[in-house]
């Protein structure tokens, strides 16, 4: 059987114990719980900096980690299954579990509730914080965190809060964010970062990759079918339909995420990689 080693953690010396008579591996491990306690965590296919990085971590989300070894972890994410080398910096105690999520594309961290303070740090959508208390300075509501850090209240809300489930409308948050291959965060993203992140933000799941959502995120349907929220594929692209005739996806052709017509964007996308491979009506 082959396994994608995208989504399963084995090495000839090293395999995650779930692979246990599945793959030849001289060691299997559980992994040890842990959390990103970085802003974001750039994830790679091998320890070395100078690799591009598969996909990105967020400040409070969760992994198993299977090897400590000079400065890097090797890591899977729970999230979605992603597994990769992180910076052994990005990667904290598990610890209590986070109480909220950041909701709007990007947020700053102050080194406490002011707002004339310079801020300490930037945080993206989907970021996962664990709130101590509130205060209020001068009008302004805030939350703080256990090292007394603080960010505007109305920037966070309770993990598993629900805005109506529209993750088109969480998608547009991102507009003119930078692209970034293998981004998934406010501050950069590549375009099916910004379908698995806005489901995210809905409580839906959805793989990582363009090629993953293609093969299994909800359901086939015809282009004549599409409507809001429906996705369009390409080799390795993926668009959301924000109605029949708009698409919003992260791409190198203007380098942020943007609006694009649905037709001119199957013309100018043609010559480099042909028309799309495939249409798809993720699960309510």
């Amino acid at each position: 059987m082959m396994f994608d080693r995208r989504l399963h953690a084995f090495r000839p010396d090293l395999a995650e114990a779930a692979l246990e008579g599945k793959v030849d591996a001289s060691r299997f491990v559980e992994g040890t719980p842990a959390r990103i306690a970085a802003p974001v965590a750039a994830l790679r296919p091998e320890p070395d900096i100078s690799r591009g990085i598969d996909t990105e971590l967020l400040l409070g989300e969760d992994v198993l980690i299977f090897e400590r070894k000079d400065g890097w972890c090797w890591v899977k994410a729970i999230s979605d299954g992603y597994v990769g080398y992180l910076p052994e910096t990005a990667v904290g105690e598990a610890g209590e579990a986070p109480t909220h999520v950041v909701v709007p594309q990007r947020t700053l961290l102050y080194p406490e509730p002011e707002l004339r303070k310079p801020h300490v740090g930037v945080l993206s959508m989907g970021s996962r914080l664990r709130i101590a208390g509130e205060a209020e300075a001068r009008g302004n509501h805030y939350v703080v965190l256990e090292d007394g850090t603080a960010i505007y209240a109305s920037h966070v809300r309770p993990i598993g809060y629900n805005d109506g489930g529209d993750y088109v409308e969480i998608a547009a948050r991102f507009m003119e964010t930078p692209y970034l291959w293998g981004g998934r965060s406010g501050l950069g993203i590549d375009c099916s970062g910004v379908v698995q992140l806005s489901m995210l933000m809905t409580g839906r799941a959805a793989p990582r990759d363009t090629d993953m959502q293609a093969k299994g995120l909800g359901s086939p349907i015809e282009r004549e079918e599409l409507r809001r929220g429906d996705l369009v594929f390409w080799k390795g692209h993926v668009a959301i339909m924000e109605d029949p005739e708009t698409i919003i996806h992260a791409n190198g052709h203007t380098m942020t995420v943007a609006r694009e017509n649905f037709v001119d964007a199957v013309k100018r996308i043609g010559w480099l990689y042909e028309q799309p491979t495939g249409y798809r009506r993720p699960l309510a």
